[in-house]
């Protein structure tokens, strides 16, 4: 209880000021991904504030942020362009079906997420290779700076965008600067107010006094198709419970995109769970992230929220405010809903710039600029690894990245200990020959395995020792029921030493001769493979 208090309170005053921070970087970023997956800004703000609280209140990393997201953001947009096409199509059409469609769908991303919690999936994200980590980091910086040229552009009357020219680019990019010296000076005067929060009250008091024309808050809204940063709370969904008629002949696209959107939601949220660790030097609990992700998701399919999972940008804002503790996570998000409820005219004048800048810096302490010091020293492969995934994270999405970077980190580790297998020959003063194995016996290594014995020629008895070696797999252990078998088929004597108990007794579930050929002692290994059970006869 006492620590549970005390990552609520660990900082009261950087926690609350971290958090009011945050919550003015959320704004702009929540309405975009609305944008981006076609629905009301409204919609993405409210999904904001009810991932920012739940996850915060009741996820595994204290000081992390969650909201809506683009990577997610991005797989919505088919579903709700066909749930509209149906709701269209329909008897008594229905406006914005797809949207509906869309609180349906997180109901069941929800409960896929939890369900990973549960059956503690989150634990796995601790195997993600180094080169994996920095190529995340490196490709989502690069994703945040492009997603902020975007800011540089501006809506022509006929409704197309064209990049900022003349003096609007030049306030642009002073004012973007401002903030972002800003941030870099003030922590070497004093580090008791946050930089960021400092810089956007800066450049906000500027453009107000001074009279500036530049993007706002209220005018990016209002931009891409909303009517400013008003609305109310969050209201309960009733309706989705009587639409289920209408995913008839669609619940394979319901559920293909609530896999994917658990997914994606897990990846991102485990992946920045695991860089905020290493920044603060402390360990959360990634199951616990991936229950209170998946209750986060269910709330706002209930309520009428975008959905979304951890977002990197704004949680390493949080930390370099100073919020460390649960408290900063819920000052956003219900700093948050108070701009939605009472300050909206006031949070629509902050400008465009400001919130570019502070995410500018963002960017740069994102980014893993060690990595072209180590490009060069790191081995061929892990070089490899890094570019690709900082390469896929920019032209496809985070999961995908981080998957494939597994992938080939998996690929080469096994090929690499595939090749490590080795048989070591001696024989006996009484004519035995000695076969010494070294090296892991797995699917990778088999043709290797097979490839050092002789059985045609060998001496009529013949010893196989695994005292430096480990049978890992399926594979591994029909690898060595084939040579037994060939040893035997020939008429000689064959004898296995150093096996595990787990070895043994699969060997002689599966032949119950090989208890004839087993030789047990104290020294012997004691190790789990990994395989399926053998009910085959050999």
């Amino acid at each position: 209880m006492e620590r549970i208090f005390r990552n609520f309170t660990f900082n009261p005053k950087d926690d609350i000021l971290s958090g009011i921070t945050v919550a003015l970087a959320l704004v702009p970023e929540a309405v975009a991904f609305a944008f981006v997956a076609g629905i009301d800004p409204m919609v993405g703000l409210y999904g904001a504030f009810m991932m920012g609280l739940i996850t915060s209140m009741f996820g595994g990393r204290p000081g992390m942020i969650s909201g809506a997201t683009g990577a997610m953001a991005v797989v919505m947009v088919h579903l709700i362009h066909k749930g509209n096409e149906v709701g269209l199509t329909l008897q008594d059409p229905i406006e914005n079906l797809g949207l509906q469609w869309l609180f349906i769908t997180l109901l069941f991303t929800g409960m896929f997420q939890a369900l990973a919690g549960v059956l503690r999936l989150g634990k796995f994200v601790r195997l993600i290779p180094h080169p994996v980590m920095m190529g995340f980091v490196n490709g989502l910086a690069i994703v945040i700076f492009l997603s902020q040229l975007g800011m540089f552009k501006t809506t022509t009357p006929d409704g197309s965008q064209k990049w900022l020219d003349g003096s609007a680019l030049f306030i642009m990019l002073a004012l973007v600067a401002l903030t972002m010296g800003i941030m870099v000076i003030l922590p070497k005067i004093t580090k008791k107010i946050p930089a960021a929060l400092t810089a956007i009250l800066v450049v906000t008091g500027v453009t107000i006094f001074s009279g500036m024309n530049v993007s706002t808050v209220g005018s990016f809204i209002r931009e891409g198709g909303g009517v400013g940063l008003e609305g109310s709370l969050p209201t309960f969904q009733a309706q989705i419970f009587e639409l289920y008629a209408t995913l008839e002949g669609h619940w394979e696209l319901i559920l293909s995109t609530a896999v994917i959107l658990a997914a994606i939601g897990l990846i991102e949220s485990l992946m920045t769970l695991n860089l905020i660790d290493e920044m603060t030097e402390t360990r959360g609990s990634g199951n616990r992230e991936c229950i209170a992700q998946g209750g986060a998701n269910i709330l706002n399919g209930l309520f009428g929220g975008m959905g979304g999972c951890a977002m990197i940008g704004q949680s390493i804002i949080n930390i370099n405010s100073g919020g460390r503790g649960r408290l900063s996570g819920m000052v956003a998000a219900l700093a948050l809903l108070s701009f939605i409820l009472f300050a909206g005219p006031a949070i629509e004048q902050v400008p465009i710039a400001a919130l570019v800048g502070v995410m500018f810096m963002v960017v740069i302490g994102t980014f893993a600029w060690s990595s072209f010091r180590i490009l060069n020293k790191i081995p061929f492969s892990d070089a490899v690894v890094l570019i690709a995934v900082s390469a896929i994270t920019v032209w496809q999405d985070l999961a995908i990245a981080v998957i494939a970077g597994v992938i080939i980190s998996a690929l080469v580790f096994a090929w690499k200990n595939a090749t490590m297998i080795r048989a070591r020959k001696r024989t006996k003063e009484d004519g035995t020959k000695v076969y010494e194995i070294w090296g892991p016996l797995f699917f990778g290594s088999v043709q290797a395995f097979n490839a050092k014995f002789d059985p045609r020629n060998d001496p009529k008895r013949v010893e196989i020792d695994f005292i430096e070696s480990r049978v890992s797999d399926h594979s591994g252990i029909e690898a060595l029921q084939n040579i037994v078998n060939k040893y035997l088929d020939q008429g000689k004597k064959v004898q296995l030493t150093h096996l595990s108990p787990d070895c043994q007794g699969l060997l002689l579930k599966a032949n119950p001769r090989f208890a004839e050929i087993i030789e047990t002692s104290v020294d012997d290994p004691r190790y789990y493979v990994v395989t399926d059970q053998l009910d085959q006869e050999v």
